[in-house]
Parts: structure tokens; sequence; C-alpha cells
């Protein structure tokens, strides 16, 4: 069964109606959401739980205040992104907020659409963020397991053989271990985005993916249904482009509507003949 991303987000506001009207929205969002009362609170929360995804700081609480919270936060998870809210905001306090690692600064009352507009951009930024670092990691791996090969004498210990690292569907083939992929004989360059992708779809010619399924297989994370949907077509619409002698009536990449896009095993002319 597939899950769904659930987003962990910290509300941290001395108002108590503040305070809860906005989880309560946050979760209407769809967010697991848990609030503090003070800084003090707000950091015993944090030491005692996996680190939150995004936390919204008053900046005004009596003791530790949004800029000294933010510092903290900071230090213990550096990949929350942290919204700061404020009645009393100066351009100072703002420039303050950002020089600390807030994401955003919003002034009270904030109009909720501006909110969670905020906390989008927040959780997105953080998967990019999220995103890279695993790329950076798969690309420290991958030197070091081609270093690994070359100090034992080169091709003949790569730990894919030539059956399974090749895959061929209709007349692409597609080499896993090399990263190429040709076209009846002819390359085709592809981005490591664009790679993924086909290569997701290949493997299970003729199964439909859904949006979200491509953007866990090719960038590793979840995306909500909407933003899937957004980046799949961009990178679907560049593979057609390299891929489909007309794009227009795709033979590789075909669209399931209203589901999402599976890759054929055969063209429609193979399966009449």
């Amino acid at each position: 069964m597939e899950t769904t991303w659930r987003p962990r987000i910290l509300v941290v506001d001395d108002e108590t109606t503040t305070r809860i009207s906005l989880a309560e929205v946050l979760k209407l969002e769809g967010y697991e959401v848990d609030t503090a009362a003070s800084g003090e609170e707000a950091l015993t929360l944090i030491n005692e739980h996996p680190p939150f995804n995004l936390t919204i700081l008053d900046l005004k609480m009596p003791g530790m205040d949004g800029l000294e919270l933010t510092k903290a936060v900071q230090t213990r998870s550096p990949e929350t992104v942290i919204i700061l809210l404020t009645a009393f905001g100066t351009l100072e306090t703002a420039i303050e907020a950002i020089r600390r690692g807030a994401h955003d600064y919003l002034l009270k009352p904030c109009p909720v659409p501006q909110i969670l507009e905020s906390v989008r951009k927040g959780l997105t930024k953080q998967q990019r963020e999220q995103h890279r670092r695993e790329l950076v990691s798969q690309l420290e791996q991958t030197l070091s397991e081609l270093t690994t090969v070359e100090q034992l004498g080169g091709e003949q210990t790569a730990p894919l053989s030539a059956v399974k690292r090749v895959l061929t569907v209709q007349d692409v083939r597609i080499d896993r271990e090399r990263h190429t992929v040709t076209i009846g004989g002819e390359a085709v360059n592809l981005t490591p985005t664009e790679f993924k992708l086909l290569l997701c779809m290949m493997e299970n010619p003729d199964q439909v993916y859904t949006p979200q399924q491509l953007v866990r297989h090719a960038q590793g994370y979840e995306a909500d249904p909407w933003g899937a949907r957004a980046i799949v077509r961009v990178h679907v619409r560049r593979l057609r482009r390299k891929l489909e002698p007309d794009p227009s009536q795709p033979r590789y990449i075909v669209n399931v509507r209203g589901v999402g896009y599976m890759f054929p095993s055969s063209t429609p002319e193979d399966k009449s003949s």
C-alpha cells in the first residue's frame, strides 16, 4: 500500500488562541502538528522527538524568544525549516531572522493563505535540499565503487553482469551501469533525472506509474499530487522531445489519462501484426 508523506510541524507561540488555531489549520491541510507555549517547551519536544520538518515560531515570547530558539533549532536540527511570526516587525529583526537561518518572516495578523504558502515553499525547499544531499551521497558512493573496481583490476569485477546491466524495450536500450541510452543504435543524451524516470518505466513495461511514484523513484522524496504532476510533466515533455519521433503521438512514454504514465512493451503496430 502506498504511504503518504506527512510533514511534521511544530508551532511555538505563547498566545493560546494563535497557537491552537494555527495548529488546527495545519492539521486540516494534512500536516502532523505539535505545539509549544514557550521556547523552553519547544526545546524539550525537539530533544525528545525526531527532527521536525518545519517550525513556526513567535518572535516575542517570555524567556527564550524566537531568535534564540531559531539558533537552538539550527544547532540541533539544521535541516528544519523555520518560519518566524511577529506583531512587532522591523527591518532589523527581519534581517537578523534571515541571517540566523529563518526561511521566512511574517507579520501578525498574517492571512492564513499566506502562512500556508510559506509552509509549502519551506517544505519544498527542504525536500530539494534533502534530494541534493542524497545525490551528493550517491555520487560519492559511486566514485568510491569505481575507485575500488579500478584497484581490483577493472571491469571484470563490476557488480552488474551485462545481462542485468542492459535493458531493452521496443528499440530503446538502456545501460544501468554506464547511464547511457540508445534508440535504434543512436545515442540519446539524458539528464540524471530523465534517465531515472525512463529506467523506472522501462523496468516494468506496461505498468502505469502515478506522478508521485515517478518523483519518488527519480527524485528520492515524497511530493504532493499537485507538485508531482508539475514536476513530472516538465521532465516527460523533455524526454519526449529527445526520444519520440513525433512527440505529439508518443510511442515510448504514453499518458494514461487521469492516472499517470507508462512505457509500452510494444508499439501498436507490433500488436496488430
